[in-house]
């Protein structure tokens, strides 16, 4: 068990049960197929990756290159829009193998301890956005962060959990539809490669990933 797994396993294990308990409050209110983030936009985009410095062991992250990927923006309550609300971005980049891994991000804070804080807006541009829980890379964990640059661009940054943001690439996105807006992104079921979850944050995400996933099967 790694040193970032040893100390969170129960803290995590019980925030699972949690979330997982609040994932299926809302779908008892809202019996929709997405009780979080219910309605979104999908648009395709690039992304431009100019690698990050210094690197990180992740070839993604550190290789300069571009993906054309998919891109879900919504809203994680689902309310109207002139109410703030936790706004997602939802990235899905193809893999080698031919498969996909899945980068998920929310509103939260860019400092030191903000950047695990979710935090609500009227609009995906008001806030910057991270992957709030970390990722296990060869160099230890790192989280991803997002932040507008403009009304359909990102720039992306990796940081460890207490150290500065480097940037890696920017995203751009089409202002054309791309797809079913139902299409549903999963963390941990679609990794990218060498962007691994800890045994700690699968234990936070999976029960309303399951949570979520049965909900939609009903």
């Amino acid at each position: 068990m790694s040193a970032l797994d040893a100390p969170a396993h129960v803290l995590a294990a019980a925030g699972g049960t949690l979330l997982a308990a609040t994932t299926r409050a809302v779908a008892a209110v809202r019996p929709v197929a997405k009780p979080l983030h219910p309605r979104g936009e999908v648009v395709r985009g690039r992304l431009f990756r100019a690698g990050a410095v210094p690197t990180t062991g992740v070839a993604w992250l550190d290789e300069p290159g571009q993906d054309d990927v998919l891109v879900r923006r919504s809203r994680a309550i689902g309310l109207p829009g002139s109410v703030p609300d936790i706004h997602g971005l939802a990235v899905r980049v193809p893999r080698p193998d031919g498969g996909h891994g899945d980068l998920l991000l929310a509103s939260t804070g860019w400092g030191r301890l903000t950047r695990f804080v979710l935090t609500a807006s009227r609009s995906p541009q008001g806030r910057p956005m991270t992957t709030l829980l970390p990722y296990r890379t060869p160099r230890g964990p790192v989280l991803i962060g997002a932040r507008a640059t403009g009304e359909e661009s990102f720039e992306l940054a990796v940081a460890s959990p207490e150290g500065e943001w480097t940037r890696f690439a920017e995203l751009r996105l089409s202002a054309l539809p791309a797809g079913d807006p139902e299409i549903s992104f999963d963390a941990v079921a679609h990794q990218i490669p060498g962007l691994e979850q800890y045994d700690a944050v699968e234990r936070l995400r999976e029960p309303a990933y399951r949570t979520a996933r049965a909900s939609r099967s009903e």
